[in-house]
């Protein structure tokens, strides 16, 4: 038996989270969204001022299939792949659409059989980071970089029935609203401070890899020139 224990934030006590329910146009889908630190659950579970709840769960993974997005074979276009592939696009550069049914098509990989993803968290700051990549603002390389600004953090999202079945409530800890709300927004704000202040400032160099020319290449996952 291989045992974790997750962490969700919510302003809820929730000890039987529900398969198939909430919002599906969260970064990975439909699922239940959870992370492996007890202070970023606090944090996510405070958007307001308003107390929360940082509930725990233990799960038996030894027979789950997890997608782990941090692994060797997969990249940040794979994670950016997911994400505009779920998430709602606002308004922006038209190379940005044209990025998100390239990515679509050439390195969204292939979730519908996994019990659990394991990857980055899109908090509004690295949302932003990502759009900025698809509008062509900024480098692969840079985005790279910035995905690690602010240590937003990872989340690990429960995908199947045979996951909600092994997930099992031991108990929660309360999140003080002044407190943590306190601590999300510093955090986010600090990411895109450095952000702002460091990546978005720094020179291009030779070999950076932007938007355009992954669509004029015609890269595609796997090519040594997104390594």
């Amino acid at each position: 038996m291989s045992e974790i224990t997750l962490y969700h934030g919510s302003v809820n006590l929730i000890e039987r989270p529900a398969f198939g329910k909430g919002n599906n146009r969260n970064d990975y889908g439909l699922g239940f969204y959870c992370t492996k630190d007890v202070e970023l659950a606090k944090e996510w579970a405070c958007g307001t001022k308003a107390n929360g709840f940082a509930n725990i769960y233990s799960l038996d993974v030894s027979g789950l299939r997890v997608l782990h997005l941090d692994a060797p074979e997969y990249g940040i276009l794979d994670w950016l792949a997911i994400l505009v592939n779920n998430r709602v696009l606002s308004a922006g550069a038209p190379i940005a659409e044209e990025g998100k049914e390239y990515f679509t098509a050439y390195f969204l990989p292939d979730i519908s059989g996994v019990d659990a993803v394991k990857g980055y968290r899109a908090d509004d700051s690295y949302f932003a980071f990502a759009m900025d990549f698809l509008s062509n603002a900024i480098s692969l390389r840079q985005l790279n970089r910035a995905m690690h600004l602010g240590l937003l953090g990872e989340q690990f999202v429960l995908k199947s029935c045979k996951a909600f079945d092994l997930l099992r409530f031991v108990g929660s800890e309360e999140a003080n609203g002044e407190v943590y709300f306190t601590k999300r927004y510093e955090r986010d704000t600090e990411a895109r401070n450095q952000y702002l202040n460091r990546e978005r400032k720094t020179a291009r160099q030779k070999d950076d890899i932007f938007m355009l020319d992954i669509l004029r290449e015609e890269m595609k996952h796997g090519d040594a020139r997104l390594q």
